[in-house]
Formats: structure tokens, C-alpha cells, sequence
């Protein structure tokens, strides 16, 4: 009967020792799981887009990289002068990023170099210049008319039209890449005109 109690704690002894040997590679396995866990948690609100193009120069610039809250128009409206992420209506594999100027129902006119919304005319301090051409266009009950800060080059709704609400991936709130291009993105009163 002495060699059953010997016996327990040489178990228990091997028990431990493999535990022992094995708790630092468990440990990397849980903090890998948690890392991913938390990854695609934050990527189900946070997108992260490059900006590919000049359309939206001087605002944005090509290579730098923002941050797209997913979950902005679920909790508030879209507002005019929002910088928004969205699926490229005519080959949605693309993803755009633009400014909305009209929102459904609006009527939108460019004329003499201005944009006016609803007989509004727009503060636009952040274009690069004032747009060339000239159009009108009545912004249907589903859709947003956007259009890029560099005005002239962009191909936005001036060119091909509406963006479905259903294309809509979310409100660019900051750039976070490069490094020296970190800051936030803020909505300019667009009807604050003549300030």
C-alpha cells in the first residue's frame, strides 16, 4: 500500500512536467485565437481603404490610407459634404471614395463654376478648383449624388450618374497611413456660404 501514494505523485508530477513543457505554446495558440478574434471583430465596423486616384486631391492623395466607419448611417443620416466609401454602381467590385453633395430628392445644378443644392448654393473650400462643366440632375429617392474634390478630373456622378444607398460601405472618419498624414476627417457646413 506504500507504492499507491508513491505512485499518485509521480502521476501527478508527469502531469505537471507536461503541462509545464506545453503552457507557453498553449498560451501563443490563445493570444493567436484572441488576436484574431479581435480582428475581425473591429473589421466588421472599421474598413480599410487606399486611395488609388487624384479625384479626391487636395483632400485625399493616392497611397494615403483611411479609416471607414461601417456602421455610421446605421446610427445617423447621411449629411451633405461627407467623404464616403461605396461600391462603384456600374462594376461594384471597385470601391470609390467621393464627397456626397445631393441626397435622395435633392436637385443638384452645376453653373458658373458653382454647385447648388436645392437652390443652395455650396461652400466648398476643400476643391481644387470650380468645376468646368455644367448639368442638373434630380437625385432619385434611393441614391446619393457624389462627386470628387478635384472636380474636373473625377469621374463621379457628373459622369455616370447615382450612387445606390445600397452601395454605401461607410463614412470615411480618418487617414490613418502614412504616418506623417495622420489626422481626422471632418463634415464642412457646405451651406455655410460666403464664411
Amino acid at each position: 500500500m506504500s507504492d499507491q501514494p508513491e505512485k499518485s505523485l509521480q502521476n501527478l508530477y508527469s502531469q505537471n512536467s507536461w503541462k509545464s513543457k506545453f503552457k507557453p505554446v498553449i498560451e501563443t495558440i490563445e493570444m493567436i485565437a484572441m488576436a484574431l478574434v479581435l480582428y475581425f471583430l473591429i473589421d466588421s465596423v472599421v474598413a480599410r481603404v487606399r486611395v488609388q486616384k487624384i479625384s479626391m486631391e487636395p483632400t485625399l492623395v493616392p497611397g494615403e490610407v483611411l479609416l471607414v466607419n461601417k456602421l455610421a448611417y446605421t446610427f445617423s443620416d447621411i449629411e451633405r459634404g461627407n467623404i464616403i466609401t461605396f461600391h462603384y454602381p456600374i462594376e461594384p467590385d471597385l470601391d470609390y471614395v467621393k464627397r456626397v453633395i445631393g441626397k435622395p430628392g435633392d436637385e443638384v445644378i452645376v453653373r458658373n463654376g458653382n454647385v447648388w443644392v436645392n437652390n443652395q448654393v455650396l461652400f466648398e473650400p476643400y476643391i481644387s478648383a470650380a468645376p468646368e462643366y455644367e448639368g442638373v440632375w434630380a437625385v432619385p429617392e434611393d441614391a446619393l449624388f457624389v462627386l470628387g474634390d478635384n472636380r474636373n478630373p473625377s469621374a463621379d456622378s457628373h459622369v455616370w450618374g447615382f450612387v445606390p444607398l445600397e452601395n454605401v460601405i461607410g463614412k470615411a472618419f480618418a487617414v490613418y497611413w502614412p504616418p506623417n498624414k495622420i489626422r481626422g476627417l471632418s463634415t464642412p457646413d457646405v451651406f455655410a456660404a460666403g464664411q
